[in-house]
C-alpha cells in the first residue's frame, strides 16, 4: 500500500520561488538525491537546468558514475545538463589539513562552499538569479550547514538568491527512495570524498562488515 506521499498519488503543492523566479540553476550531487528534487521542480513549471560540479567524489569511476546515472535522469524528463569540471587538484587544495574533520565538520563545509561558488558563479554569468542544491535531501547531510554555505556563495553576487527549501518534508526523502529503486539507480555506499569512504571502511571493519569494494549496486537490490 502506497503512502500519501508516494510518488504514485502525492498532490504536488505549486512551488514558490523565494524571489520570485521561475527560472533555476540546480546543483546536483548525484541522481538519487536529485529525481525528487527536479521532478518537484518540474511539477511546479520552472525551467530548470541541473549543474554537475562535484570534484570531491572519488575516484574517477565512481565520479563518472555518478554522472552518467544523473545525465541520464535529465534527458529522460528533458531537463538541461550541465557537465562541469573535474578539477580534484584544486578540492584537495582547498580541504588540506582538514583530512582528520568528521562527517559534517569543517572539511565539509570546505567542500559545499567551493561547489556552490563555481555553481554560484556559472549562474552569475548565464542570467540565472535562483540557485539550489540537491544535498540537503539526504537525511546524513547537515541542511543548515549546506544552507549557510549555499547562501554565502549566492550573496558574492548582486540580485542571485539561494533557495533554502528543505526538500526532505512532506516525504520527499522517501519518494527520492521510491523513484531511485524504480530507476534502478546506481546506489552508492559513501558520501563521495576520498576521506569519507575512509572512514566509512573503518566503520564498516569495527562493525565486522567488508569494506567496500567497486562492485556496481542498484537500488533495489540486495
Amino acid at each position: 500500500m502506497h503512502t500519501p506521499y508516494s510518488a504514485d498519488n502525492y498532490q504536488r503543492p505549486v512551488l514558490k520561488s523565494p524571489n520570485g523566479s521561475r527560472r533555476i540553476l540546480l546543483h546536483s550531487c548525484c541522481a538519487p538525491c536529485a529525481c525528487e528534487i527536479m521532478s518537484a521542480i518540474k511539477a511546479s513549471g520552472f525551467e530548470q537546468t541541473v549543474y554537475f560540479y562535484n570534484p570531491n567524489i572519488h575516484p574517477l569511476e565512481e565520479y563518472e558514475l555518478r554522472k552518467k546515472e544523473n545525465k541520464r535522469y535529465c534527458e529522460k524528463n528533458d531537463i538541461n545538463f550541465i557537465d562541469a569540471d573535474y578539477d580534484t587538484e584544486n578540492w584537495f587544495d582547498r580541504v588540506k589539513g582538514y583530512e582528520d574533520e568528521p562527517e559534517r565538520g569543517e572539511r565539509c563545509s570546505i567542500c559545499f562552499s567551493m561547489r556552490f561558488e563555481r555553481t554560484a558563479l556559472y549562474a552569475f554569468e548565464h542570467g540565472f538569479n535562483l540557485i539550489s542544491s540537491t544535498l540537503g535531501i539526504s537525511r546524513w547531510k547537515n541542511l543548515e550547514q549546506i544552507n549557510r554555505c549555499g547562501v554565502e556563495a549566492a550573496n558574492r553576487y548582486p540580485d542571485l538568491t539561494y533557495w533554502t527549501f528543505n526538500w526532505r518534508k512532506q516525504g520527499g526523502a522517501s519518494r527520492m527512495i521510491e523513484i531511485s529503486k524504480d530507476q534502478r539507480f546506481y546506489q552508492q555506499e559513501y558520501c563521495g570524498c576520498v576521506y569519507s569512504l575512509r572512514d566509512t571502511n573503518r566503520w564498516r571493519m569495527s562493525q565486522g562488515r567488508p569494506r567496500i569494494k567497486r562492485l556496481i549496486k542498484f537500488y533495489g537490490e540486495h
